[in-house]
């Protein structure tokens, strides 16, 4: 009989168990070492440091975006962008699929997606343009605006200059949609009983529009990826900048 509290097998269990919890240990310890590290206060950094770190999260943003989205189902095939009918027009859209006119309704959107996907591409350098061109006075707001931070200052220096790009792109797209003709006549009508906003009444404007909102949303949603994990970027910058509080 063995006189061990505990057979050679679960002792040799025991040990591994024991190695390994101290393993994990030492591997937290040192990843909060290092997010330790790089979790400075906002007042520690430098004025280059907040720009150029907030420079660098949106230009990964740009690019994930224009990638994303500037290609065929970019907007279809996400749900997150997908632009649909408007307001009530969609609601609308039920009824006609129950009266078999569902193929009409969807190459309608499936037009007007397709148009949006041609039209990102084209304004991925006038969003890089207004990321250079920022301020330290801008790094800040957004570092410290939290979440719509990005969408509020891409807004404002892009959504006019995109507008004028993108609506030709997005008119061309649609003229060989007859439909496209049969949507401002019935959105229209909308407008006067307060189905739709007069701003959506026109299909080459509404989809340009959402085109442009789709552009900010994602480029918003990967900041908000580093916002949450910037150690994981790989980016010393971007982990001292997006690591600060």
């Amino acid at each position: 009989m063995h006189s061990s509290l505990f057979p050679e097998h679960d002792r040799q269990g025991l040990e591994r168990r024991v190695l390994l919890a101290r393993g994990l240990g030492l591997a937290g310890l040192l990843l909060a070492a290092q997010r330790q590290a790089w979790a400075i206060s906002l007042s520690d950094l430098t004025e280059g440091d907040a720009a150029g770190g907030i420079r660098a999260a949106l230009e990964r943003g740009v690019g994930f975006a224009v990638q994303s989205l500037g290609r065929d189902g970019g907007f279809l095939n996400n749900e997150r962008v997908r632009i649909t009918l408007p307001g009530h027009l969609d609601q609308a859209a039920s009824a006609l699929r129950m009266f078999g006119q569902g193929a009409k309704v969807d190459e309608l959107v499936a037009a007007m997606n397709h148009a949006a996907e041609q039209a990102v591409p084209v304004g991925k350098a006038q969003l890089l343009k207004a990321v250079h061109a920022m301020t330290v006075e801008d790094a800040k707001n957004i570092l410290t605006g939290g979440e719509g931070s990005v969408t509020r200052f891409f807004a404002d220096k892009t959504r006019q200059p995109l507008t004028e790009q993108f609506l030709p792109i997005v008119t061309h797209a649609t003229e060989h949609v007859g439909l496209a003709e049969k949507y401002n006549a019935v959105a229209s009508k909308g407008v006067g009983i307060g189905l739709v906003s007069g701003r959506d009444a026109n299909i080459q404007q509404y989809v340009t529009d959402k085109t442009i909102d789709g552009v900010y949303t994602l480029i918003g949603d990967e900041e908000k990826k580093i916002r949450q994990d910037p150690v994981g970027t790989g980016s010393a910058l971007l982990g001292k900048v997006f690591g600060a509080h």
